[in-house]
Protein backbone atom coordinates (compact mmCIF):
# COMPACT_ATOMS: atom_id res chain seq x y z
CA UNK A 1 0.00 0.00 0.00
CA UNK A 2 0.98 3.63 -0.25
CA UNK A 3 2.76 5.19 2.74
CA UNK A 4 0.86 8.12 4.23
CA UNK A 5 3.31 9.40 6.87
CA UNK A 6 7.05 9.40 6.17
CA UNK A 7 7.27 8.60 2.44
CA UNK A 8 3.98 9.85 0.95
CA UNK A 9 2.83 8.20 -2.30
CA UNK A 10 5.55 5.52 -2.08
CA UNK A 11 4.95 1.76 -1.96
CA UNK A 12 5.45 0.64 1.62
CA UNK A 13 5.36 -2.90 3.00
CA UNK A 14 4.72 -1.61 6.52
CA UNK A 15 1.52 0.31 5.67
CA UNK A 16 -1.68 -1.68 6.19
CA UNK A 17 -5.37 -0.76 6.27
CA UNK A 18 -5.07 0.14 9.97
CA UNK A 19 -2.05 2.35 9.34
CA UNK A 20 1.68 1.89 9.81
CA UNK A 21 2.57 -1.33 11.62
CA UNK A 22 5.99 -0.06 12.70
CA UNK A 23 6.66 0.78 16.36
CA UNK A 24 5.37 4.23 17.11
CA UNK A 25 3.23 4.25 13.95
CA UNK A 26 6.06 5.51 11.78
CA UNK A 27 9.47 4.55 10.42
CA UNK A 28 12.54 5.57 12.43
CA UNK A 29 15.47 7.58 11.07
CA UNK A 30 18.58 5.64 10.05
CA UNK A 31 21.53 5.20 12.39
CA UNK A 32 25.16 6.08 11.65
CA UNK A 33 25.98 2.51 10.53
CA UNK A 34 23.42 2.79 7.72
CA UNK A 35 25.22 5.63 5.95
CA UNK A 36 26.21 4.49 2.46
CA UNK A 37 23.45 1.88 2.09
CA UNK A 38 21.42 1.80 -1.13
CA UNK A 39 18.17 1.25 0.79
CA UNK A 40 18.08 4.75 2.32
CA UNK A 41 15.37 7.14 1.12
CA UNK A 42 14.68 10.78 1.96
CA UNK A 43 11.51 11.05 4.02
CA UNK A 44 9.63 13.81 5.77
CA UNK A 45 11.46 13.06 9.06
CA UNK A 46 14.90 12.57 7.47
CA UNK A 47 16.66 9.56 6.00
CA UNK A 48 14.72 6.30 6.48
CA UNK A 49 15.32 2.68 5.52
CA UNK A 50 12.99 1.30 2.84
CA UNK A 51 13.48 -2.30 4.02
CA UNK A 52 12.99 -2.11 7.78
CA UNK A 53 11.14 0.47 9.90
CA UNK A 54 13.60 0.44 12.84
CA UNK A 55 17.24 0.39 11.68
CA UNK A 56 18.53 0.72 15.25
CA UNK A 57 17.04 -2.69 16.09
CA UNK A 58 18.69 -4.29 13.04
CA UNK A 59 22.15 -3.06 14.02
CA UNK A 60 21.76 -3.95 17.72
CA UNK A 61 22.82 -7.58 17.20
CA UNK A 62 25.71 -6.77 14.88
CA UNK A 63 25.63 -6.43 11.10
CA UNK A 64 22.28 -5.59 9.49
CA UNK A 65 21.29 -8.28 7.01
CA UNK A 66 19.82 -5.66 4.65
CA UNK A 67 23.04 -3.60 4.46
CA UNK A 68 24.28 -3.22 0.88
CA UNK A 69 27.45 -1.35 1.80
CA UNK A 70 28.97 -3.89 4.23
CA UNK A 71 30.38 -7.30 3.42
CA UNK A 72 30.67 -10.31 5.70
CA UNK A 73 34.13 -11.82 5.96
CA UNK A 74 33.84 -15.57 5.74
CA UNK A 75 36.77 -17.43 7.19
CA UNK A 76 37.56 -20.71 5.50
CA UNK A 77 38.64 -23.22 8.08
CA UNK A 78 40.73 -26.28 7.38
CA UNK A 79 38.31 -28.98 6.37
CA UNK A 80 39.10 -32.42 7.68
CA UNK A 81 38.82 -35.07 5.01
CA UNK A 82 38.04 -38.67 5.76
CA UNK A 83 41.05 -40.69 4.43
CA UNK A 84 38.82 -43.53 3.19
CA UNK A 85 36.64 -41.19 1.19
CA UNK A 86 39.69 -39.41 -0.20
CA UNK A 87 41.18 -42.75 -1.35
CA UNK A 88 37.91 -43.72 -3.04
CA UNK A 89 37.70 -40.37 -4.83
CA UNK A 90 41.28 -40.68 -6.01
CA UNK A 91 40.70 -44.26 -7.25
CA UNK A 92 37.56 -43.22 -9.12
CA UNK A 93 39.51 -40.49 -10.93
CA UNK A 94 41.86 -42.98 -12.69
Amino acid sequence: MQCQTVLPDTECTFWKKAGCIAEGGSCQVVVEECQGCERIAKGSIGDVCTSFPSPKAKWAAGLCNFATHKKVDLKSEDVRVNPLKAAKRAAAGR
